[in-house]
């Protein structure tokens, strides 16, 4: 079977389209946020203040990308596990978010968040930090920039090999 190509801003309105277990590559903009971003995040929604981006049909990649070594655009990028973002999830998605890109299964919330607003998990692949790196052709520090390699960051990917983790059915891999 051939990868699904799509564009992260197409994600929305093809999510139905996709299926767990369906290979695809990713290509445009993503960002980075971890646990640490994730608690200020529910905290600025919290109090009504200003997101460090637009969560209206963005994804989040769970990585905390390491320094680029000379002559690259980032260091290592590989995913870190989902569950330690799962009690922030269904309020993002909640508030617009589309897409959450990681490794391992997710609660039963994240699952009733994914379904209720139609979004998608995509998984990478563990211990594959220099190939999602080699997909990055952009980073930028855009917020929490005191959490070092934690910080929100905006990625320009092409091509980000991905698997569905879980449909926006409800469909898993985990399952």
């Amino acid at each position: 079977m051939a990868d699904i190509i799509i564009k992260a801003d197409e994600l929305r309105s093809r999510a139905g389209e996709l299926k767990a277990g369906d290979s695809i590559k990713l290509t445009g903009t993503v960002y980075t946020s971890r646990d640490a971003a994730h608690k200020r995040i529910k905290a600025l929604i919290e109090s009504g203040g200003k997101l460090p981006f637009e969560l209206k049909g963005a994804v989040i990649y769970y990585a905390g990308p390491t320094q680029a070594k000379p002559g690259m655009v980032i260091g290592s990028c590989g995913p870190t596990t989902s569950g330690r973002m799962d009690p922030y999830a269904p309020l993002l998605m909640d508030n617009g978010l589309t897409g959450m890109i990681g490794k391992g299964d997710r609660s039963p919330a994240v699952y009733d968040a994914i379904k209720r607003n139609k979004g998608v998990y995509l998984c990478a692949i563990g211990g594959a930090g220099a190939l999602y790196a080699g997909a990055v052709e952009s980073c930028e520090v855009i917020a929490f920039e005191d959490l070092g390699c934690e910080s929100v960051k905006r990625l320009f990917v092409r091509d980000f090999p991905l698997i569905v983790g879980i449909d926006s059915n409800g469909g898993s891999i985990f399952k």
